[in-house]
């Protein structure tokens, strides 16, 4: 009886905090917050401070844990190492000059604020973190991701990652290290396996991630299952040998990143980590004292200022010596006014280890909610807030600035016609565009017709049209149609007709171009046109027509000398 009363009280507390979560996320949906900032409020109104209802500390802790695996995996999955040798100096220069100062300058801060040498380390590192999460989504809103301040602002995110990964090998170093006697012998062991770790992601990515992928796409819901079992055996290994499960967590990820397939996985698991760090925000947020964070409010708003006027100087000042415009690296320099997450986790860590004490905790806690909640307004409002600032900004310029230009004519991926679908409808569609001048991209959720279209000399991805978080990573900047080829299959109860869910997603992602979709009957078609879609394909009545009008032309046949058009009974065959 004690159980089973102790498992229903479990089952209510979860699910009074989840109905917390859904009113909060609401409110801060109609505030323009992000998640993080409401899911915090969570967890300090459930929390002693407040309601008190937050007791099952060890199951919220599990899934708290299992989120930041999740989390970092992903992110893992996102260190595209080419997207910096691309954008070149700039993303070096200004991410690693943006953690510098930030860390130099912020240090000096703490110690001018009472804080002790160690917690001023700690609150200075934990400030050069921005949220990458927050950053995309909100670009990705603004549909300036694929524009150049919005892609130098990746690059520079990716480098702050990497720094996360440095940061995170050196603490749990040191925690290991100060944890035993023989400190340096523990460190060399941890380090050791490190590196054994290292080797088994590499010898993964060369010889098995690729075709273990290839064979897992053909099964979409197995191919998340193995990254999250993946992402959590990893995340284990490196809790069991040392080196933290936040590391392993992200190595599985990076093991990932060089297959085709990972921005499905991405678009997969976005929920789940947003379902998993929802237990960790209420986490943290139930463990503060308001009367801790009542006493931090000074530092943290002299803290806040820092970050939120300092980071974004900097990098303005980085691009402005680097040849950019103004405009340029102000707008890129607005998506580093804000605290990640990640400073969060790095305290928690501190916390954990005992460098740090909880209010140091309380104290990133506070400047993470202040920053967040401003920043979001500033890259809402970015354009606006330049117009009203750029008479003072022609210092940060050079009198010729000529870097954004050369690198906006030719950095940019840019595409006319996007095809989902490419079966031999859609493959045929893609090839006479692409024959045509046009510059198409292909999407299929089947690798074996990914790679037939690579064969064909296409330009194509792995993704699922059905897939709002995929779609709003691709790149519609200059896209003046979408087409769906993607095969007719009968819906249900359980299923949407996928070329209306299409349609759908490119609404809501304002999609400024035109829409045409493939259809077989004519009640179909009918329902499609009523869905808003521009333009109604539908393959065996057009190809009759056609059929019907070559019969009754006099044109020479094929066997007289006139080539099959689109190669249609090659292909075919």
């Amino acid at each position: 009886m004690m159980a089973e009363a102790l498992e229903a009280y479990i089952f209510y507390e979860i699910a009074a905090l989840l109905v917390l979560a859904a009113a909060a996320g609401f409110v801060g949906l109609l505030l323009r917050q992000p998640l993080i900032v409401s899911f915090i409020a969570v967890g300090i109104i459930a929390g002693p401070s407040v309601l008190d209802i937050v007791r099952s500390d060890d199951q919220i802790d599990l899934l708290a844990e299992l989120g930041i695996a999740i989390l970092l995996f992903l992110v893992g999955l996102k260190l595209d190492f080419q997207l910096v040798r691309t954008l070149g100096p700039v993303a070096l220069m200004t991410g690693l000059g943006q953690v510098a100062f930030t860390t130099v300058f912020g240090f000096l801060l703490g110690l001018a604020l009472g804080l002790d040498t160690v917690t001023s380390i700690y609150v200075a590192i934990a400030l050069t973190f921005s949220s990458t999460i927050i950053i995309v989504k909100l670009l990705s809103d603004k549909r300036e991701i694929d524009s150049l301040h919005g892609r130098i602002a990746l690059g520079f995110l990716i480098v702050q990652d990497i720094v996360v990964v440095v940061a995170m090998i050196v603490l749990s170093a040191v925690g290991i290290g100060a944890s035993g006697d023989s400190a340096l012998t523990d460190v060399l062991v941890v380090l050791g396996y490190g590196f054994a770790m290292l080797g088994l992601v590499a010898v993964f990515i060369r010889y098995v991630a690729n075709p273990l992928t290839d064979r897992l796409s053909r099964a979409p819901e197995l191919l998340v299952s193995f990254a999250i079992g993946w992402a959590a055996l990893l995340a284990a290994a490196g809790h069991y040998l040392g080196f933290g499960k936040e590391l392993g967590g992200l190595l599985a990820g990076v093991s990932f990143a060089s297959t085709a397939y990972r921005e499905a996985i991405a678009a997969r698991l976005a929920s789940l980590r947003d379902f998993l760090l929802l237990f960790f925000f209420i986490a943290l947020g139930s463990a503060l004292d308001l009367s801790i964070l009542g006493a931090s409010v000074g530092a943290a708003i002299v803290l806040s200022l820092f970050v939120l006027i300092g980071n974004p100087l900097i990098v303005l000042a980085i691009m402005g010596a680097m040849g950019y415009r103004k405009r340029i690296g102000f707008l890129a320099g607005l998506t580093v006014a804000q605290i990640s997450e990640f400073s969060l986790i790095f305290m928690a860590m501190g916390v954990a280890i005992g460098h740090v004490s909880d209010q140091a905790l309380g104290l990133v806690t506070l400047v993470g909610l202040i920053t967040i909640a401003a920043s979001t307004y500033m890259i809402t409002y970015s354009h606006q807030i330049y117009d009203r600032l750029e008479p003072l900004l022609g210092v940060f310029e050079r009198g010729k600035p000529t870097r954004d230009k050369a690198e906006t004519a030719v950095g940019e991926n840019q595409h006319d016609v996007i095809v989902f679908g490419l079966g031999r409808y859609g493959i045929g569609i893609a090839r006479e565009l692409s024959n045509a001048g046009r510059r198409v991209l292909g999407v299929d959720f089947s690798p074996v017709a990914v790679r037939h279209a690579r064969g064909q000399g296409l330009d194509v991805v792995f993704g699922d049209a059905t897939d709002p978080e995929f779609l709003a990573h691709l790149p519609l900047k200059d896209v003046q149609w979408v087409v769906s080829a993607v095969p007719e299959h009968d819906t249900g109860v359980t299923h949407d007709d996928p070329r209306r869910s299409l349609i759908r997603a490119m609404k809501d992602l304002g999609f400024a171009g035109r829409i045409a979709v493939s259809a077989h009957h004519e009640t179909t078609a009918h329902r499609l046109r009523e869905a808003k879609a521009d333009l109604v394909l539908m393959p065996y009545a057009d190809a009759a027509a056609q059929a019907a009008t070559l019969i009754q032309s006099d044109a020479p046949l094929a066997h007289e000398g006139i080539p099959d058009p689109a190669g249609q009974r090659e292909f075919a065959t």
